[in-house]
């Protein structure tokens, strides 16, 4: 005989589950005496939310879902943000929350709410399983739900009677592949010709184009077309190398350096562009460019998108069969690649400037040295992410992680942890706003616990940046987004975590280079100085735009 807890730890162990993220309570105590015994690790952490951070991050970086637990009530609504950050971010990941028993209510309503309706919009897929009878069927079809495009969250929710009740096991359900729907050769042939007749393509790479499994396929269509390339912010790192076709990340929706090259084209084939992200360009009805939209799913309309052709399919076989096509047959004019020295320049300008407090650019720029080519960097969100997303050349797949989509604070320094996890050999760095940081900073005990070789650097402006930013730019008097903060180097020392503040432009570099070869956790606090978001973002690129229109 078995309980229904040791039936959900089979299933999982079948589904090639690792580890286990997450804060049990006492609905869920039979699963984790069933855990204890499993090979599957549990990794606690000291909030729920955190926990769904790193379960999506491991869907993220893996393709596989992550899996998360927490008991029920608060413990499960903690999820809320981890499973929308996971649900807008399209990550794999298993919640797991505990539940009163159903068939007695000896505790009335205490700690009850509807978990399953909580849910239902933030998740692919919400389920309370009623009989132990039901959990490997159920478990099976909530891994493959998570996995198949668009990938998201599934929650699962399991009363402790049903977990505790004694049956005769019943084996997990066998794993089977994961197809996917491949384009029509007509569509494929049409955006061919579409191709062919354009003067000036230009590819841009969305979010649904940085799969883990899509890092070959891609690397291998873009060098095979020769035809340039740009980014979405959630597109970056796609593909590999550091390519003499790669024109910049469209870290803004216009009027960046990059929309020159946007403007410029007449075809932007967009390969697995997701509308959940801010847009990376503004689609115009007509004088702009025509746009091929190439993804797993059809295209959502938008204002703003509403592409001429569409190639509905597995990404990966549809590049393949495109390169196939067209190999050999493309010769578009060079004037996008021509500016791509221009663009790249621009991007870099004052990136060795010698100020103090540190500005972006350089702050960029030195994470940047420090980073070997396999390096991770997970952003927290602020106005840095915009930094990085513009400036931060990558050359690796999946090894700069940031969100634009649910774009919540708070995710950095979980998102980290589960990359020192999986990659513990390679650096990791956490870059984190103030703000962000404090979100979530009790996690700091979790790296330590685990061991982790981990950098976390605090951008220090004691304010949310960015909005007191767009505040200021707005016109608004400066209110409402400051704040004190910690001492930050004694804050991570008294979770036994090491500690350095930067005093100097160039102490910055020997001091995170130092944290890495020091191993462990190390937090560094880093003054920040953001007036060159002013002169860069806004009066820098008013005026090339008024110049490019005077022209």
């Amino acid at each position: 005989m078995k309980k229904g807890s040791d039936l959900l730890v089979a299933a999982l162990q079948n589904e090639g589950v690792d580890r286990i993220f997450g804060v049990p309570g006492e609905e869920n105590l039979a699963v984790l005496e069933s855990l204890r015994t499993s090979r599957i690790e549990l990794i606690l952490t000291r909030h729920e939310q955190a926990a769904g951070f790193m379960a999506a991050t491991y869907g993220r970086l893996t393709g596989r879902p992550g899996v998360c637990i927490s008991t029920l009530g608060p413990g499960a609504l903690n999820f809320s943000t981890a499973a929308a950050y996971a649900h807008l971010g399209a990550m794999p990941m298993i919640m797991i929350t505990g539940q009163k028993a159903i068939l007695t209510a000896r505790q009335a309503r205490f700690q009850i709410v509807d978990v399953i309706g909580s849910m239902k919009p933030l998740t692919k897929m919400t389920r309370q399983i009623v009989s132990p009878h039901s959990i490997p069927t159920v478990v099976r079809n909530a891994f493959r739900v998570a996995m198949e495009e668009r990938p998201g969250p599934v929650h699962l929710e399991l009363p402790e009677d049903v977990a505790g009740e004694q049956i005769p096991f019943v084996p997990p359900i066998p794993v089977h592949p994961l197809e996917r729907p491949i384009a029509h050769p007509y569509a494929i042939d049409r955006a061919a010709e579409m191709i062919l007749a354009a003067r000036r393509p230009l590819i841009m790479i969305g979010a649904a184009g940085n799969r883990p499994r899509l890092v070959g396929p891609l690397s291998d269509f873009v060098l095979r077309m020769r035809i340039p390339f740009f980014n979405t912010q959630m597109g970056k790192g796609a593909v590999n190398g550091g390519s003499n076709l790669y024109v910049g990340t469209a870290a803004l929706s216009e009027r960046d350096y990059v929309h020159d090259a946007i403007e410029l084209s007449d075809l932007i084939i967009a390969i697995g562009h997701d509308t959940v992200e801010k847009p990376p360009f503004l689609m115009r009805d007509e004088g702009g460019p025509k746009v091929i939209h190439i993804g797993f799913t059809s295209a959502t309309v938008e204002q703003v998108f509403h592409p001429d052709a569409e190639v509905v399919g597995d990404i990966g076989a549809t590049a393949a069969a495109l390169a196939n096509r067209l190999d050999g047959r493309l010769s578009p004019e060079e004037s996008i690649i021509k500016l791509r020295p221009t663009i790249l320049a621009s991007i870099k300008e004052r990136s060795e400037e010698d100020r103090f407090p540190i500005t972006p650019q350089r702050i960029v720029h030195d994470v940047r040295a420090v980073m070997p080519e396999d390096g991770i960097v997970c952003l927290d969100n602020g106005m840095y992410k915009i930094w990085f997303a513009r400036n931060y050349r990558t050359h690796h797949a999946n090894t700069m992680l940031l969100d634009n989509a649910l774009a919540t604070m708070g995710a950095g320094l979980p998102s980290a942890i589960t990359a020192s996890l999986l990659y513990p050999e390679r650096r990791v760095m956490a870059v984190c706003g103030d703000g962000g940081f404090m979100m979530n900073s009790q996690e700091l005990e979790t790296a330590v616990r685990l061991k982790l070789n981990l950098v976390v650097m605090i951008l220090n402006d004691s304010a949310y940046g960015m909005i007191r930013w767009k505040q200021a730019v707005d016109g608004f008097p400066d209110f409402g987004l400051t704040f004190g903060n910690p001492d930050f180097v004694r804050y991570a020392e008294s979770y036994r975590a090491k500690g350095s503040r930067v005093g100097a432009v160039e102490d910055l570099v020997p001091t995170l280079d130092a944290a890495f070869k020091g191993g462990g956790v190390h937090l560094v606090d880093v003054p920040i100085d953001y007036s060159e978001n002013d002169r860069v973002l806004v009066e820098e690129l008013r005026s090339h735009f008024a110049g490019k229109e005077s022209q």
